[in-house]
C-alpha cells in the first residue's frame, strides 16, 4: 500500500507503526483463499461471480434485527447492542433468525461497521439516544499517534461466529461478511459519532488534508486485513458499505473515498482473488459510473436509482444489486410482487442480486419479508427473458 501510506508512515509528525504481516496477526489458516467455480456453490455466490443462474438470488440489508419479534424478545434479555454484536452465541443466534424464518439466499453476519474500531485503538460506545459515540475524536496530528495495527484478538468473536455460521448453513446459502469504507468509518471517528452535516471531516479535506490522509490510509490497511480475516473465517462474499460516500460531491468522492476503496479491493484480491466484493453507497445516483473501476464485482443501487437506468449506466460486465424500496414492504403484497418483477426484469438475467435499496425498516411486517423471498423463489429467467438458456456445466479440466 506504499502509494497511499508511505509518505505518511515516514513523516516524523504523523508516524504510524507498520503493520505486521497479516499471516502473523491471525489464527486463521495461512493459505490464500482460492474458490473454484462450481454449480455446487450457493446461488448468490455464483451470481456474484457473474455465472449464469436460473433466477436472481435474494437477501436484505439489515436482514437480522429490530423488525423481527424473535430479535426484540432477545434484546429484552440482552439490552446492550455491543453485547449482542460482540458475543458469539448471540451473534450466531441473531444471524440465523431470518435464515430459519425466511431462507434467504444470503446470510449476512450480525455485526456493525464500527465493530473493529477498538481493535485499532479507537474505543466507542453506543448510546440509546445518540447512537455511536466516540469520546476522543481524531482531529489533530497527536490523535493519529493513538492508532495501531488491527489486533485480531479483539475481534476474535467475529471469526469464531463466521466459522460456526459457515458450518450451520453449509452450502444452502452464501455467508456474507461486511466492512465500512475508510471515508465512512473516518466520518464517525472525526465527527465523534453520527452527523447530519459532516462539517468537520469535509472541512478537514482543506484545512488538514495531511491528517485526513493519514487516518484514511491507516483505515484502508486495517479494513483490508479485516476483510481477509473474515474470508479466512468463512465469509464467502463481502459487502463494503460507503454509507456516507453519497454525501460527497462526485469529484470529492473521487479524491477522498474512491482511491482508498480501490486500494482495499486490490489488497484483498491478492489474497482472495475469487471472493466477490460488493460496494454499496447510499445516495449513489451521481457516482455510478465512477464506481465501476474500483475493481469490485457487484455494485449495489439504492432505491432512488431506476434499475433500468442503473444497468444501462453500469453496463453488463459488472454485477448489480438491489433495489426494491424498503417502504414497499409496508404496501399491499401484490404491489410488492409487481415491483420485484419490475426490478428483476430491468436488471437483466445475469449478474443480479435482488435486495432492497437500503436496510429493512423498523416495523416492517415479517409477512412482507417472507413474501419477498417467496416471490423470488418462484422466478425463473427462462420465463422472464425470451431466449435465455442456462449454460451447461463444464467438465473440469484434467
Amino acid at each position: 500500500m506504499a502509494n497511499l501510506t508511505s509518505s505518511f508512515l515516514t513523516s516524523p509528525q504523523l508516524h504510524l507503526r507498520r503493520r505486521p504481516n497479516l499471516c502473523q496477526s491471525t489464527k486463521a489458516p495461512l493459505q490464500s483463499v482460492r474458490a473454484t467455480s462450481s454449480t455446487s456453490d450457493p446461488l448468490l455466490l455464483r451470481a456474484a461471480k457473474g455465472e449464469t443462474v436460473p433466477r436472481p438470488p435474494a437477501w436484505m440489508m439489515r436482514q437480522a434485527g429490530r423488525y423481527m419479534q424473535s430479535y426484540k424478545e432477545l434484546a429484552i434479555k440482552h439490552p446492550s447492542f455491543r453485547e449482542r454484536s460482540e458475543t458469539v452465541d448471540l451473534i450466531v443466534e441473531i444471524t440465523l433468525q431470518p435464515w430459519k424464518a425466511f431462507k434467504p439466499d444470503g446470510v449476512i453476519l450480525f455485526s456493525d461497521i464500527l465493530t473493529p474500531l477498538p481493535a485499532i485503538g479507537v474505543p466507542f460506545d453506543i448510546s440509546d439516544s445518540k447512537g455511536p459515540v466516540i469520546h476522543d475524536p481524531i482531529q489533530s496530528e497527536k490523535c493519529i499517534e493513538r492508532l495501531r495495527p488491527i489486533d485480531f484478538d479483539k475481534v476474535s468473536f467475529v471469526g469464531e461466529s463466521l466459522r460456526i455460521l459457515r458450518n450451520e448453513i453449509s452450502n444452502e446459502a452464501t455467508l456474507l461478511g461486511f466492512v465500512g469504507a475508510p471515508w465512512t468509518i473516518g466520518t464517525y471517528i472525526i465527527e465523534g459519532g453520527s452527523t447530519s452535516t459532516y462539517k468537520n471531516i469535509k472541512s478537514m479535506c482543506y484545512t488538514a488534508p495531511h491528517i485526513l490522509k493519514a487516518l484514511l490510509s491507516h483505515l484502508t490497511e486495517a479494513i483490508s486485513e479485516y476483510i481477509i480475516y473474515q474470508v479466512r473465517s468463512g465469509a464467502q462474499c463481502i459487502q463494503i458499505f460507503d454509507s456516507w460516500g453519497g454525501q460527497l460531491p462526485p469529484h470529492v468522492w473521487e479524491k477522498w473515498s474512491k482511491p482508498y476503496i480501490k486500494q482495499i479491493v486490490s489488497e484483498v484480491k491478492k489474497d482472495c482473488p475469487d471472493v466477490p466484493l460488493v460496494l454499496y453507497i447510499n445516495g449513489n445516483g451521481g457516482l455510478l459510473e465512477r464506481m465501476v473501476d474500483t475493481g469490485v464485482d457487484v455494485i449495489g443501487l439504492d432505491w432512488t436509482v431506476d434499475m433500468a437506468d442503473g444497468r444501462r449506466r453500469l453496463g453488463s460486465k459488472i454485477g448489480i444489486q438491489g433495489n426494491v424500496d424498503p417502504a414497499l414492504l409496508f404496501s399491499p403484497l401484490p404491489a410488492l410482487t409487481e415491483d420485484i418483477h419490475r426490478v428483476v426484469k430491468a436488471a437483466g438475467p445475469r449478474g443480479h442480486i435482488l435486495n432492497l435499496g437500503h436496510g429493512v425498516l423498523v416495523g416492517t411486517p415479517e409477512e412482507a419479508v417472507a413474501h419477498f423471498f417467496d416471490v423470488t423463489r418462484t422466478l425463473r429467467y427462462e420465463s422472464l427473458f425470451e431466449g435465455f438458456k442456462l449454460e451447461p456445466e463444464l467438465a473440469p479440466v484434467s
